[in-house]
């Protein structure tokens, strides 16, 4: 016992009393030795009796002492054990590869199987395995689900005190920890009763939405007078019935414009049935030419209510930016779409195109000078409706800049009858870096043929100014210029340079097309419309009238869209090589080599392949500039735009792209063929 058993601290000072009170007495005894002998005497001998049964009493009661002081530890340590045992904290210990080397009573109760547990702990959290064991001081946390039971486990790294692992101490220091086993404590701690509160408090939580119908006089104008009020008071009965089914309080604004309030818990349930109200309305016919379509903006997860209604009007500018007939649900920064199904009614009024020309004649007037820009590879549409800028800021009498960069075979005919022409200045264009030392803060930025920052030809322009006006046909999505003073979006537009030949015709009386501009802005249209088979529409004759007595010539514009042989072949190449999937989609592999203009010549084959009887929809993929470019392509029965924006990129319903970066063509093709398939179990097409 001597030898095994070793004191220290405050057990071993207060075995040493005696010690040291034999040393007090014996100075006691001297001092009384000084002041009298015989009195000295008589306290040695007293003094010598306590040292004698001091000494006795230490060395043969020491180890009876010490076996006491075992004993107690040893009880202690038993209750100790029985105490962690019955915790009411689940907890275990694991060793390195997951198994459970032990577990109190509460852990065990949980697991249930405690053999499964030991062959590793995985079996029975799936979640939990060696790889993610804490490697330092620092914990490693899960949420997991066990049965209808919320947990979160918390696993720390622990060093065990020798081989056998009977005696475990917490890690305090790294150094010498090789003479140690390593070991892992897993703690389960119930958070069942905490979740169900915040998921109760979250499904409490109201949504504010708002509510448009797309086309009410439209709609009201297809239809017998007398009826009018039949049709109302049935998309009207529609939208309440399918509101009380979610218990919300809906409330008419105007006569098409509705505001919305319901509990969050009942979001779920919309999303599962894709908001089938849309489908509901749009089959509301009593003799109406024209369905009658819904836009629909929800704020969700919004700090306020205020807040809330602030995102529901951005949700609901956005559908409508997007052409209507669906539901836009704005959750923060993360933005869902639904619908979009249907083709937006082109609108036979032009008040909105007079209304933007006044404005936008306002802001070229209150500036230096005008930088026009489009987007990236820049194609005719963009080319088009930035010449009809041009000569807009021309007429009133403002310095006016194009940007391009790369110039694509289908743009270099026209661009090139502007270079060296005694009419226009020498730096009417400008690549990106010229660009940036002419613009300042009093300078207009004018982006046509895109609304999205990053696909601008010189993304940092829009930086540099605060006045932007943004003229485009594409849909909107959730990537968009935030500091625009004008933003004209119309997706029901065939092409820019058809807003543009409109917004021309209210800006000056004197403003006049120059035959090589209106060529520009003619061939804009034709590509856009696919020879005008595509997306158009009175307005879109109307536009090309017009320029065609600006002075455009179809036959000049015809010979500039001609193809070499080498393009020809590599077209028909490309057309050979498409892949039927689905029965109803056309997938095609376009080549970049010896082709001066790629993704021109992959949107040319996607038009092609809609000429096949049974094809929906055609996607072509080139590999061009180290990223794979999609052109995707419909005439009716599939929203294109949908696809894309899966993909990351964006457009029309019936004219879409995205570019893939990081991948082969194959894997292009393959993700292509997962979304549609996605798209098909969801019921989205």
């Amino acid at each position: 016992m001597k030898q095994k058993v070793k004191l220290n601290g405050a057990l071993k000072t207060y075995l040493r009393w005696p010690i040291y009170l034999s040393i007090i007495l014996l100075a006691m005894t001297v001092s009384i030795f000084m002041v009298d002998t015989e009195a000295g005497i008589i306290m040695s001998i007293y003094l010598g009796i306590y040292i004698l049964f001091t000494v006795v009493i230490y060395y043969r009661k020491r180890s009876t002492i010490l076996r006491e002081i075992v004993q107690y530890a040893t009880t202690y340590n038993c209750v100790q054990n029985k105490l962690v045992k019955q915790m009411i904290i689940p907890y275990g210990v694991l060793d390195c590869e997951g198994h459970l080397l032990w577990g109190n009573d509460e852990f065990l109760d949980i697991i249930q199987d405690e053999k499964s547990a030991k062959r590793g702990i995985t079996n029975i959290f799936p979640e939990v395995y060696p790889g993610m064991f804490p490697s330092s001081e620092m914990d490693v946390e899960r949420h997991i689900s066990l049965g209808d039971k919320d947990y979160k486990i918390v696993i720390r790294r622990v060093i065990a005190m020798g081989a056998a692992g009977q005696e475990y101490v917490e890690e305090t220091d790294s150094e010498g920890s090789e003479e140690y086993d390593v070991i892992y404590s897993i703690y389960l701690m119930d958070e069942t009763e905490i979740n169900t509160c915040i998921r109760e408090n979250k499904e409490q939580r109201l949504i504010i939405g708002l509510l448009y119908i797309d086309n009410y006089e439209e709609a009201l104008e297809s239809i017998d007078e007398v009826r009018r009020s039949l049709l109302i008071a049935l998309v009207d009965r529609k939208i309440n019935k399918q509101m009380q089914s979610i218990d919300a309080i809906i409330k008419k604004l105007e006569k098409d414009k509705y505001i919305v309030i319901f509990k969050q818990k009942y979001l779920p349930q919309l999303q599962n049935s894709r908001f089938s109200l849309l489908d509901e309305v749009r089959a509301v016919n009593i003799g109406n030419d024209m369905a009658v379509t819904l836009s629909m903006g929800l704020g969700v997860n919004a700090e306020t209510y205020l807040k809330g209604y602030e995102s529901a009007r951005a949700a609901i500018d956005l559908a409508l930016g997007r052409g209507g007939d669906q539901v836009v649900i704005k959750d923060g920064d993360k933005i869902l779409y639904y619908g979009g199904r249907s083709m937006q009614v082109e609108k036979n009024t032009r008040v909105k195109a007079r209304v933007k020309a006044h404005a936008l004649k306002e802001l070229v007037e209150a500036k230096d000078n005008i930088v026009i820009m489009g987007h990236a590879i820049g194609d005719v549409d963009s080319f088009g409706a930035a010449i009809g800028i041009y000569r807009i800021a021309k007429t009133l009498n403002k310095r006016a800049y194009i940007v391009i960069n790369e110039v694509t075979k289908s743009v270099r005919p026209l661009k090139d009858r502007f270079m060296d022409n005694p009419e226009y200045e020498e730096d009417m264009f400008l690549n990106s870096t010229k660009a940036l030392e002419v613009t300042n803060e009093n300078t207009l930025l004018v982006v046509v043929d895109v609304n999205r920052p990053s696909y601008t030809e010189c993304p940092e322009l829009l930086g540099m100014t605060p006045t932007i006006v943004i003229l485009d046909h594409h849909r909107q999505t959730g990537e968009v210029v935030k500091n625009a003073v004008l933003s004209y979006i119309e997706p029901y537009a065939s092409s820019t340079c058809e807003m543009v030949a409109e917004i021309l015709q209210y800006i000056e009386e004197g403003l006049k097309l120059k035959p090589l501009e209106a060529d520009a802005m003619y061939s804009g249209m034709i590509i856009d419309t696919n020879n005008f088979l595509m997306k158009t529409g009175v307005r879109t004759f109307e536009a090309a009238a017009f320029l065609r007595r600006s002075g455009a010539d179809v036959t000049r514009v015809r010979k500039s869209f001609r193809s070499d042989m080498n393009e020809y072949v590599k077209k028909a190449e490309a057309l050979s090589s498409t892949e039927v999937f689905m029965d109803h989609y056309a997938i095609a592999v376009s080549t970049s080599e010896g082709v001066d203009s790629p993704t021109v010549l992959a949107a040319q084959v996607a038009n092609e392949l809609l000429s096949i009887t049974g094809i929906k929809a055609s996607f072509v993929l080139v590999n061009y500039n180290n990223k794979i470019y999609i052109s995707a392509r419909s005439i009716d029965e599939l929203n294109v735009q949908i696809v894309m924006e899966k993909l990351g990129g964006g457009g029309h319903m019936t004219v879409a792209g995205a570019q893939l970066e990081n991948c082969t063509v194959d894997q292009a093709k393959q993700t292509v063929k997962n979304t549609l398939e996605q798209m098909k179990q969801e019921g989205e097409i």
